[in-house]
């Protein structure tokens, strides 16, 4: 008889075991004690936020992406982004994804035939007379300017100065990948 005690304090044991190994037996379960979860940051103006992103073109050609690599970092409202952009990303929780469509206007503008030169072919350096050829040079104001070898004719060559994105819409696949609040400025003591 007392083995057949034994074998049933054994069983209830044994049943007990693999109820709370279940989450709970008898209403009573892990999860009454643990934490609510924190609330997620979110891109609020102010914010310091770090985004994975892809930037793509209409026809799929990928023109930048730090997908794996390093996020990018900016402050939220501090117009280094275009503002379309920073607009669709206000109010994002970390871990939140979207795409967004940027307009030419919107990014970096629509071509300006204006900026479109012909110079004498005598000013470019040999090496560098190929259309696609990307230039380095200096305004007369100390701007530095990255024209584009467009055309190359007899006497002269045709650069363009518009941003290489001009005219294009942009399609960006965002990724939040952090929020923080943003470092304050340090305060400079004012000597009497």
């Amino acid at each position: 008889m007392q083995q057949h005690r034994a074998r049933g304090r054994l069983l209830v044991v044994g049943v007990l075991a693999v109820a709370l190994a279940m989450g709970g037996f008898l209403g009573l379960s892990q999860a009454a004690d643990a934490e609510p979860a924190a609330p997620q940051a979110k891109v609020l103006e102010g914010k310091l936020v770090s985004l994975e992103y892809t930037l793509t073109l209409d026809d799929k050609s990928v023109v930048e992406s730090n997908v794996g690599a390093k996020p990018l970092t900016y402050t939220q409202g501090s117009h280094q982004l275009p503002p379309v952009l920073e607009q669709a990303l206000e109010g994002m929780a970390v871990g939140d994804t979207k795409q967004v469509t940027v307009a030419p206007a919107d990014g970096y503008g629509e071509m300006d035939p204006k900026a479109v030169q012909e110079v004498q072919k005598q000013l470019i350096p040999p090496e560098a007379l190929k259309v696609g050829t990307r230039l380095q040079g200096k305004m007369p104001s100390g701007q530095v300017v990255y024209p584009l070898v467009a055309e190359i004719k007899d006497d002269t060559v045709i650069l363009d100065f518009n941003h290489p994105l001009a005219g294009k819409t942009l399609h960006f696949d965002v990724k939040v990948v952090d929020v923080q609040q943003a470092q304050a400025e340090p305060k400079t003591e004012q000597k009497n």
